[in-house]
């Protein structure tokens, strides 16, 4: 018998679990600080959140559509609403469905708003990389740097929604947020080696093991430190090396420090340990970002340290 369709949208709600949103937004809020200081109308911030809110429903709805079945053969995963039968695939499907069309509408009004047409027509391409991520792990490997690519699209699309135009500091930051994503979701996928490996699944762990994936997510923290550390000396998106940021500075020393001792964590922990372990964690890595970009834009904590 199938739940009553209040239940399931409850269900719907919790599955796409918002929490995982404090990955992503915060580099997109910093990212708009960056691109209008010191921040941009509220009619231009309420879209763009609801962009996002739009983006990622339908991200993560597709998401649990596409592994509905792996999450069945999966202890970990056997409880998520729709294996459990507490939502239906088809009713998760079209609330996907409705979400990617509400994304690609809401992008459109950025017309009226700020006479710019470039996120409409971008939209469906970054919906398409958004919704195509979730098959990516049944064919290769590098389906963490597929993910890293969904959320790094999120400032970059900020910076078109705002200037019209694309420049180098959202292209660094969308890089940084790339590596720093697939560093922690290899990571996690330290939790699944042995189903992922007798489901056919592709992850670093399942094919480098352990000790290999612990490696090449730490290179991809390195890298997204390296991408996101010269946004500091950015001015308007440019490069100005005049001047420091002193707030992003802080927060990068900060974010370094954590993902080092997350790291320690990881090669210390079970793999029943790894998503409590790691995830308040990476959550505060990107909270921290967006604070050092309000103490440089908004309190004005960029100082002149050459001319």
């Amino acid at each position: 018998m199938r739940p009553p369709l209040a239940s399931q949208l409850l269900e719907f709600g919790r599955t796409i679990r918002l929490s995982h949103s404090l990955f992503a937004l915060p580099f997109a809020l910093g990212a708009a600080l960056l691109a209008e200081p010191p921040y941009p109308d509220g009619w231009s911030l309420a879209l763009l959140a609801a962009c996002m809110v739009a983006a990622r429903t339908a991200a993560m709805g597709m998401n649990r559509v596409a592994d509905a079945s792996l999450d069945a053969r999966n202890p970990r995963t056997a409880d998520r609403a729709i294996p459990a039968g507490r939502l239906s695939r088809r009713t998760a499907l079209v609330l996907t469905i409705l979400s990617g069309a509400a994304f690609i509408g809401l992008a459109w009004l950025f017309v009226p708003l700020r006479q710019n047409r470039w996120p409409g027509l971008l939209a469906p391409v970054f919906l398409v990389v958004l919704v195509g991520y979730s098959w990516t792990k049944r064919l290769t490997w590098l389906t963490h740097w597929t993910l890293g690519l969904a959320l790094g699209l999120s400032p970059v699309g900020v910076w078109v929604a705002l200037r019209g135009t694309v420049s180098v500091a959202p292209l660094m930051i969308g890089a940084g947020v790339l590596f720093w994503t697939a560093g922690f979701d290899i990571l996690y996928a330290l939790q699944d080696v042995e189903v992922d490996r007798r489901q056919g699944l592709h992850s670093a762990a399942a094919r480098l093991g352990r000790a290999g994936a612990l490696k090449v997510a730490l290179a991809s923290h390195v890298v997204a430190m390296l991408l996101l550390a010269p946004v500091a000396l950015m001015d308007h998106g440019q490069p100005r090396l005049g001047w420091l940021g002193l707030g992003s500075l802080a927060a990068l020393a900060a974010i370094g420090v954590e993902l080092a001792f997350q790291h320690i964590r990881a090669r210390r922990a079970s793999p029943e340990q790894i998503a409590t372990a790691l995830f308040p964690a990476n959550a505060l890595v990107s909270m921290m970002w967006l604070v050092g970009v309000v103490l440089d834009v908004i309190v004005g904590l960029r100082v002149r340290v050459f001319v």
